[in-house]
Protein backbone atom coordinates (compact mmCIF):
# COMPACT_ATOMS: atom_id res chain seq x y z
CA UNK A 1 0.00 0.00 0.00
CA UNK A 2 1.49 3.54 -1.16
CA UNK A 3 0.49 6.68 1.08
CA UNK A 4 -0.35 10.18 -0.27
CA UNK A 5 2.92 10.97 -0.87
CA UNK A 6 3.23 8.24 -3.67
CA UNK A 7 1.11 10.55 -5.80
CA UNK A 8 1.52 13.77 -7.31
CA UNK A 9 -0.70 15.82 -9.60
CA UNK A 10 0.37 18.03 -12.67
CA UNK A 11 -1.05 20.03 -15.00
CA UNK A 12 -2.50 17.06 -17.27
CA UNK A 13 -1.69 14.06 -15.42
CA UNK A 14 -1.52 12.35 -12.19
CA UNK A 15 1.86 10.99 -11.36
CA UNK A 16 1.96 7.41 -9.28
CA UNK A 17 5.40 6.46 -7.94
CA UNK A 18 6.53 3.52 -6.94
CA UNK A 19 9.76 2.54 -5.11
CA UNK A 20 12.30 0.51 -7.26
CA UNK A 21 14.65 -1.63 -4.79
CA UNK A 22 17.12 -0.63 -7.68
CA UNK A 23 16.93 3.00 -6.41
CA UNK A 24 16.42 2.80 -2.61
CA UNK A 25 19.88 0.95 -2.52
CA UNK A 26 21.77 3.24 -4.63
CA UNK A 27 22.42 5.23 -1.76
CA UNK A 28 22.64 9.27 -0.76
CA UNK A 29 26.17 10.32 -1.67
CA UNK A 30 27.77 11.59 -4.68
CA UNK A 31 31.23 9.93 -4.34
CA UNK A 32 29.80 6.76 -2.79
CA UNK A 33 30.07 3.93 -5.03
CA UNK A 34 27.30 1.14 -6.05
CA UNK A 35 29.42 -1.63 -8.46
CA UNK A 36 31.17 0.32 -11.12
CA UNK A 37 28.90 2.93 -10.92
CA UNK A 38 28.79 6.24 -8.64
CA UNK A 39 25.94 6.60 -5.78
CA UNK A 40 23.02 9.19 -6.54
CA UNK A 41 21.94 11.70 -4.53
CA UNK A 42 18.07 12.60 -4.46
CA UNK A 43 18.05 14.85 -7.43
CA UNK A 44 19.31 12.30 -10.02
CA UNK A 45 17.12 9.87 -8.90
CA UNK A 46 14.29 12.05 -9.47
CA UNK A 47 15.73 12.83 -13.22
CA UNK A 48 15.87 9.16 -13.72
CA UNK A 49 12.30 8.57 -12.29
CA UNK A 50 10.66 11.08 -14.56
CA UNK A 51 12.72 9.57 -17.52
CA UNK A 52 11.10 6.16 -17.08
CA UNK A 53 7.67 7.95 -16.67
CA UNK A 54 8.36 9.88 -19.63
CA UNK A 55 11.35 9.29 -22.48
CA UNK A 56 10.80 12.21 -24.28
CA UNK A 57 10.89 14.55 -21.46
CA UNK A 58 13.09 17.54 -22.31
CA UNK A 59 15.31 19.10 -19.78
CA UNK A 60 13.04 22.36 -19.62
CA UNK A 61 10.39 19.95 -18.23
CA UNK A 62 13.00 18.59 -16.14
CA UNK A 63 13.83 22.38 -14.61
CA UNK A 64 10.04 22.85 -14.20
CA UNK A 65 9.38 19.94 -12.62
CA UNK A 66 12.58 20.06 -9.97
CA UNK A 67 12.93 23.26 -9.61
CA UNK A 68 16.28 23.99 -10.05
CA UNK A 69 18.20 25.72 -12.84
CA UNK A 70 18.71 24.08 -16.71
CA UNK A 71 21.85 24.28 -16.28
CA UNK A 72 21.50 22.24 -13.29
CA UNK A 73 19.57 19.78 -15.01
CA UNK A 74 21.97 19.74 -17.77
CA UNK A 75 25.00 19.02 -15.46
CA UNK A 76 22.97 15.81 -13.41
CA UNK A 77 22.02 14.62 -17.10
CA UNK A 78 25.93 14.32 -17.87
CA UNK A 79 27.08 12.73 -15.16
CA UNK A 80 24.45 10.48 -15.35
CA UNK A 81 25.09 9.74 -19.53
CA UNK A 82 29.06 10.04 -18.39
CA UNK A 83 28.09 7.17 -15.31
CA UNK A 84 25.89 4.62 -17.65
CA UNK A 85 22.32 5.43 -15.22
CA UNK A 86 21.14 7.16 -19.38
CA UNK A 87 21.60 7.39 -22.59
CA UNK A 88 20.50 9.18 -25.62
CA UNK A 89 17.99 7.64 -28.47
CA UNK A 90 18.15 9.00 -31.50
CA UNK A 91 18.76 13.25 -32.26
CA UNK A 92 17.98 15.71 -29.51
CA UNK A 93 14.83 16.89 -30.87
CA UNK A 94 13.15 13.40 -32.07
CA UNK A 95 15.01 11.47 -29.36
CA UNK A 96 13.87 9.78 -26.11
CA UNK A 97 15.48 8.77 -22.81
CA UNK A 98 16.71 5.32 -22.20
CA UNK A 99 17.26 4.58 -18.64
CA UNK A 100 20.10 1.94 -18.62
Amino acid sequence: MYGKEAFSFRENSIVVTIPFERINKVGNKVGKKVGNKKALNSRRQKIILEMRNNPNITTAELHAILGVSETAVEKNISFLKENGYIERVGAKKTGYWRVL
